[in-house]
């Protein structure tokens, strides 16, 4: 199988005031790699206009771009909105709804995204007792985590497979955060279907000063937020059951 190129980036953060370099970024890697991942975070407060810089930038390149949602895209209460925008413009969201996604790329690539939740990590993580706004907080995570695993199921005979997530599910990619937010940044919940599938790469952002590269039992997990990577995007090369990542942009 021939290598594959993946661009990945996380809490781009889109906004009006940030069109041209939005549009230099993307327009930057049209044709030099096969897909495009955004790890959510996608605008800058979830209001449409913004999911339109980005939807602007992605249509403007044939590159497939995959995407899922983060926290600052569902702030306004506007993720319907933000979604059909991004949709209209060709990028392929994964949601609990639509959870897997499969492009032929010199082979095969399956995409099973998820935006995570909280929940917190070694233990410590909220527990699914007490007042239903927090049993809420369990129960949201749990079904984050259920549309993982189901979406890893389902590329099980992929030759390769990304998980894409907005939170993280490992502490380790955190490192650099204070611990004491740790809870409202992922959950190690999301670990268990990543460690029973296996998945080439995992990819996760949410958390702006964290860690780039951790390993979740030999699973490769990178955190792809901008701020932790101090580029728009990183590029992976994938081949087979080889897992190798090189920086570009």
């Amino acid at each position: 199988m021939t290598s594959v190129r993946i661009a990945a980036a996380g809490d781009v953060h889109c906004d009006e005031q940030g069109r041209e370099a939005s549009m230099r970024a993307f327009e930057a890697l049209d044709g030099d790699v096969d897909l495009v991942l955004l790890a959510g975070d996608l605008t800058t407060h979830g209001e449409p206009e913004q999911a339109a810089v980005l939807g602007e930038a992605c249509a403007s390149i044939s590159t497939n771009v995959v995407a899922v949602l983060g926290n600052h895209d569902l702030h306004a209460g506007k993720g319907g909105e933000v979604a059909a925008i991004l949709e209209g413009a060709g990028i392929e969201l994964l949601g609990r709804g639509h959870r897997t996604h499969t492009v032929a790329c010199d082979g095969q690539v399956g995409v099973a995204g998820a935006k995570g939740f909280v929940g917190g990590f070694r233990g410590l993580g909220l527990p699914d007792f007490g007042e239903p706004s927090l049993r809420g907080i369990y129960a949201e995570t749990t079904a984050e985590v259920e549309t993982l695993g189901g979406g890893l199921q389902e590329l099980a005979l992929c030759p390769l497979r990304v998980a894409l997530l907005h939170y993280s599910p490992t502490p380790e990619t955190l490192q650099g955060e204070p611990p004491e937010i740790w809870t409202f940044l992922g959950s190690d919940r999301l670990a268990a279907p990543l460690i029973e599938h296996r998945p080439d790469l995992v990819l996760h952002g949410h958390a702006h000063a964290g860690t780039f590269q951790a390993s979740l039992e030999g699973v490769p997990v990178y955190n792809v937020s901008v701020p932790v990577m101090g580029r728009n995007f990183w590029v992976f090369e994938l081949e087979g059951a080889e897992r190798a990542a090189g920086a570009i942009r």
